[in-house]
């Protein structure tokens, strides 16, 4: 029959145990505002019963370790659509910082300049005498033009340098996630669970996964391997690091993504530098072509009617615009019209009265010569705009929609794994009243012994 000595092995395990619950649950209160911490719980068991001649007896309790309360696949939910939040809220920022260089719809956005211009034509034809006016509205068109070419080509190369910064951003948690790597492998060798580092680790991954989209594999040893693609980023203590490269993408530069060592560009396939190699590589280029093929049909179109006609003291076949500079950036009226207003040419005789070669070009903003012929150059520009405004507003709904199903899964998340003051604190006051009463099993056991132990030595 099992002795008193057991009652005392038993007391102190549960005294043990109690105490290890107590500091768990103090843990989980000191770091519920801590960021990525999972709530831990101890694994309390029944001890092994003892077996004895009258049957098991019970030893006790145990503890099996501390676990973390986490789910698995929310917390790798959670990750997919914080990369697609971080993609759309990137898209967005920028498409609306886009929207701003456009000033549209306002008195000094390219739509209205480019009426004034025409307008300036059209007084010109009933007021011989306002080639001034049309040089004044000239020289404002060309510089809204030059404006909005460097306020798009300077984010261009803002977004090329976010990308760097991104992919640099990426290779210091690729290190810091291997380092932890190592460390939990070396704190579990024992069958323990290092649940703080791993914490740190899920943090940095969670971070990770706004930039790019990412997969994970656990290894057995308790590692993680971080996947981009079908490349390991991390692989238990061993990483990679990424690249960058400048090449030539048309008439400009961008900075291309590569595995350190190789020429293969990395495929983020979401995240933020989704986002931004999206709007460096296709969608500022597109607005640059659209609002170079705006300058050039103006260009090219005035230039055909003005070279058609007369200027005030019977010049012939002069551009109004220069015809070597066609593109956005580059587009001026051309030098010897601006030293001298009588060469525009705004008759077609060079009669006394006669205009018409005025109201030919103020008549030009009627002709559809864009789109294969459906569109004015105002509503081609139009249309630019509200393709402009469409993106931004897909966006700007998408955005929203991620942000709203991100929330939702961190709320559930959190419900799984986050910290809850009022259940620490109720788990703290059992645990303690457990402590009490495993503390006066001890004492009762302690008496009976002593009751015995004296007793051994009385005689009659």
């Amino acid at each position: 029959m099992p002795g008193l000595f057991l009652g005392l092995e038993m007391g102190k395990r549960a005294l043990m145990t109690q105490q290890l619950a107590l500091t768990t649950s103090g843990h989980n209160v000191a770091n519920a505002a801590t960021p990525g911490f999972s709530r831990q719980r101890v694994v309390i068991s029944q001890s092994n019963p003892l077996n004895t001649t009258e049957g098991n007896i019970g030893t006790g309790v145990s503890v099996s370790g501390v676990r973390q309360v986490r789910d698995l696949f929310l917390s790798t939910q959670l990750r997919a659509d914080s990369g697609k939040l971080a993609r759309w809220e990137t898209s967005h920022k920028a498409l609306s910082q886009v929207e701003l260089f456009f000033n549209e719809p306002g008195d000094k956005g390219l739509n209205q300049l480019i009426t004034d211009f025409f307008n300036s034509w059209e007084n010109l034809a009933t007021n011989p005498n306002a080639r001034v006016t049309v040089l004044e509205k000239s020289k404002v068109l060309v510089n809204a033009f030059h404006e909005q070419a460097n306020q798009l080509a300077d984010l261009r190369e803002s977004v090329d340098a976010d990308i760097k910064g991104r992919t640099s951003e990426i290779n210091q948690l690729a290190v810091q996630i291997a380092s932890l790597n190592r460390q939990i492998s070396t704190a579990e060798l024992g069958g323990d669970s290092a649940n703080d580092l791993r914490d740190k680790r899920d943090l940095l991954i969670d971070n990770l996964s706004s930039y790019a989209s990412v997969r994970t594999i656990e290894r057995s040893n308790g590692t993680a391997a971080v996947m981009i693609g079908s490349m390991s980023l991390v692989d238990g203590v061993d990483f990679l690091q990424i690249e960058t490269k400048t090449i030539q993408r048309g008439s400009s530069t961008a900075t291309v993504a590569v595995w350190e060592n190789t020429n293969f560009e990395i495929d983020f396939a979401g995240g933020e530098i989704q986002a931004l190699e999206q709007m460096r590589d296709s969608t500022i280029p597109d607005m640059q072509k659209d609002l170079d093929l705006l300058a050039t049909t103006i260009i090219e179109r005035v230039n055909a009617v003005h070279a058609a006609g007369t200027g005030a003291q019977g010049s012939t076949g002069i551009n109004f615009f220069d015809p070597y500079r066609l593109t956005a950036g580059t587009m001026e009226v051309n030098i010897d019209v601006e030293s001298d207003p009588n060469l525009i040419a705004a008759s077609i005789t060079g009669e006394p009265g006669d205009t018409r070669n005025a109201q030919a070009i103020s008549e030009l903003r009627y002709q559809r010569v864009l789109q294969s012929g459906t569109a004015t150059i105002n509503e081609y520009y139009a249309s630019m705009v509200g393709t402009l405004g469409i993106r931004t507003q897909e966006a700007e709904t998408l955005k929203d929609n991620y942000n709203l199903l991100v929330t939702q899964l961190d709320n559930a998340r959190q419900q799984v794994q986050g910290v809850s003051i009022d259940e620490e604190v109720t788990n703290m006051i059992k645990y303690q009243r457990a402590y009490e009463a495993a503390a006066r099993v001890i004492t009762f056991v302690d008496s009976a012994l002593e009751t015995v132990i004296s007793g051994m030595g009385v005689t009659r």
